[in-house]
């Protein structure tokens, strides 16, 4: 399991984490977002989305779990996981029996004000460099 927890100090840091994860990730990847509202999860989306290149304004993850939590699960989740782009999902807590086993999950916790503290988590191999690289930048 690759595991770190750091923290960031303004908005503008949390959304440059999201931007420094866009090299690591490919076709495919799923990111986790969880954390309370307010916590930063849109703030980071906003920064893998710049990171791709993306410059619509980010209202909200890609695809909101919680909308699942009644049961409905044909909303098509599986055409984003398996599409040709990387998938968001905020609120996985309602879907995890869905979640790829390989994916990156990221909580984030407000500390007040803009202070933000970030968990990264995975069990997939091919983010060790992310995490080697994370440890020294996000100290």
């Amino acid at each position: 399991m690759l595991d770190y927890t750091f923290k960031t100090h303004e908005q503008k840091e949390t959304a440059g984490f999201g931007r420094f994860v866009v090299p690591y990730l490919s076709v495919q990847s799923v990111i986790t977002l969880s954390g309370d509202l307010g916590a930063g999860k849109t703030t980071f989306a906003s920064g893998v989305a710049a990171g791709l290149g993306i410059h619509e304004h980010v209202i909200s993850p890609t695809f909101d779990a919680y909308r699942l939590e009644d049961g409905n699960k044909d909303l098509g989740l599986e055409e984003f996981i398996e599409g040709n782009g990387i998938t968001l999902i905020e609120w996985p807590q309602f879907i995890n029996k869905l979640i790829p086993a390989n994916a990156l999950h990221i909580v984030i916790r407000n500390l007040g004000g803009d202070e933000r503290e970030i968990h990264v988590s995975t069990t997939n191999v091919a983010y060790e460099k992310m995490f080697n690289n994370m440890k020294e930048i996000y100290q």
